[in-house]
């Protein structure tokens, strides 16, 4: 009889034990996904690219039941760790990041992994700690695509600005090391500067480097927020030169259609902010998905 008992509470704990091991949606005995919290932590919702991919993963986590929990980095490095961890602590079943510096965040993905807490970066890696996935653009394809499309209009050996993005983002790295592959053997870069993905700095970037160097026949800037601010001060300028961006957001889409950017390098925010959910669906159904998620770019021209 003893023997019977034993065996009993061995199976018990066993039972419980596994129980205890599945995931959230495999838990949930309803079958859907009420339960399931997600964090969320955005860079910045100052850029409307941002804002868009934002917009669609809640749309998206609504549709299937999900709750999303968010904070806003304001691109700022330190916020964007203690609201992480404030998302850690409010137990979030897993997290979607879209980092603001992809060095720095790396403490607060290991805050996550010590938690257990399953971590997707989005359009910008973390550079340590364990992500599931990250779901971005081919920025390094994007780059050359750039830097091919001013070879096309203006011709070799032009004299090129570039104004980079916020330092130490990955995307700012991808960008730029994609757009140097094409510009060290067919174009001049005369400056490269960073802007922070900023219109207002963009704008006063670019004056600044049209005051201390003539010739300049082309642009191109890590996002259209910077390259949109380079167009006011090319404009103040009196001068005519090829500006390209990259996101493809609304207002750089308007922009190309009046004339006055030349070409964006189109992301999809929206469908980027979708894959982000159905990938948290995914794991949190104990699904192993691929490092990279690539969402498919598009240059934008009038033409």
């Amino acid at each position: 009889m003893k023997k019977i008992l034993a065996i009993l509470v061995t199976l018990t704990m066993i039972f419980l034990s596994a129980c205890s091991m599945e995931s959230p949606l495999v838990n949930n005995s309803s079958g859907g996904n009420e339960n399931i919290k997600i964090g969320l932590s955005v860079s910045t919702l100052d850029n409307p690219f941002f804002v868009s991919l934002r917009d669609a993963i809640v749309e998206e986590a609504k549709a299937k039941g999900m709750e999303v929990i968010e904070v806003n980095a304001q691109n700022d490095a330190s916020k964007e760790i203690s609201g992480i961890e404030d998302l850690i602590q409010q137990g979030v079943d897993v997290l979607l990041i879209n980092p603001t510096d992809s060095a720095a965040v790396s403490s607060a993905v290991q805050s996550a992994n010590s938690a257990g807490i399953p971590v997707i970066t989005i359009d910008r890696s973390a550079d340590n700690g364990e992500v599931e996935t990250l779901i971005t653009s081919d920025n390094v394809s994007g780059g050359e695509m750039a830097a091919n499309f001013i070879v096309e209009k203006v011709g070799e050996n032009a004299k090129v600005v570039e104004l980079q993005g916020v330092p130490g983002a990955s995307a700012t790295r991808e960008r730029g090391e994609g757009f140097h592959n094409i510009a060290e053997s067919k174009l001049e870069v005369v400056a490269s500067q960073p802007a922070d993905f900023d219109r207002t700095k963009g704008l006063t970037v670019m004056e600044n480097t049209l005051q201390g160097t003539s010739g300049v026949q082309a642009v191109f800037a890590h996002n259209d927020e910077m390259a949109l601010g380079a167009i006011e001060a090319i404009k103040a300028a009196g001068q005519d030169v090829v500006v390209v961006g990259f996101d493809g957001t609304e207002d750089a889409i308007k922009s190309v259609e009046l004339g006055q950017l030349t070409a964006t390098v189109a992301q999809q925010p929206a469908l980027m902010g979708e894959e982000a959910v159905k990938a948290a669906e995914q794991i949190l159904n104990g699904e192993k998905l691929e490092e990279i998620i690539k969402v498919p770019l598009e240059l934008k021209t009038k033409e």
